[in-house]
């Protein structure tokens, strides 16, 4: 059996809700173990992270606001994980903020060969998103009553949307091109693989749960299925 990848889950929470924890875990949960578990706050006033500390295993982390204005925690969450990146075998860092100070962590992890795992809301700047290996919108969490696609539910690209936007719609059209049998029919799951290299958002940041989900609903590329009866590809004939 191949051991599992060990995560370090390092929580802003002054910047990062608390409703979005049973997503954070649940989406982590596919990549290996989360053995490091932390969230930064200042815990004598209070917060929402509180209530989910003891049933997720996180470990606060007290941080004070020493000087008005400046924002500790920050720096406090940066020394630990330089400090886990030379002392811990950890291979993936999943960081759970909107800020874009984290941007040069983030891009110092990739340099040193580590997954980036970015959590934050939409309104995160773009430079901290791209920085990341794979970044995802809490928004997009709701609660587990809730099914995809139901009222209510994460609110959807439509069609055009999806289409419209250049840079994912390359990304498929290079994913199917480079995995692509002699008939032009690339696996789902090789061509999953291959936009997951290319693009930082997570399928859920556009509303769906898998990229096969998100290429179906765009009505643009050919579907069918292999002698094996796996999900395949391709690009429509002229």
């Amino acid at each position: 059996m191949e051991s599992e990848d060990k995560i370090a889950l390092i929580i802003d929470c002054d910047n990062a809700s608390a409703e979005a924890i049973d997503g954070i875990m649940e989406e982590l949960s596919k990549y290996g173990e989360t053995s490091i578990r932390r969230a930064y706050g200042n815990w004598e006033t209070s917060s929402p992270w509180k209530t989910v500390l003891h049933p997720f295993a996180i470990q606060p982390v007290q941080q004070f606001p020493y000087t008005k204005g400046k924002n500790a925690t920050d720096l406090a969450m940066t020394i630990d994980v330089m400090d886990m990146l030379y002392t811990e075998n950890i291979d993936v860092f999943a960081i759970v903020s909107s800020d874009s100070d984290f941007t040069p962590l983030a891009m110092k992890l990739r340099a040193k060969g580590k997954m980036v795992i970015g959590f934050g809301e939409e309104k995160t700047p773009s430079a901290f998103i791209y920085a990341c290996n794979l970044f995802v919108f809490t928004d997009k969490f709701k609660d587990s009553a809730e099914q995809e696609g139901s009222s209510g539910a994460v609110t959807r690209y439509d069609k055009g949307m999806l289409r419209g936007d250049t840079r994912l719609m390359n990304a498929i059209r290079k994913a199917i091109q480079e995995s692509q049998d002699d008939n032009g029919w690339a696996l789902a799951a090789t061509v999953s693989q291959l936009v997951s290299r290319q693009i930082t958002h997570s399928p859920k940041n556009f509303g769906y749960s898998t990229w096969p989900k998100l290429i179906h609903a765009m009505g643009y590329f050919e579907e069918s299925k292999n002698s094996k009866d796996q999900p395949v590809f391709r690009i429509k004939k002229k």
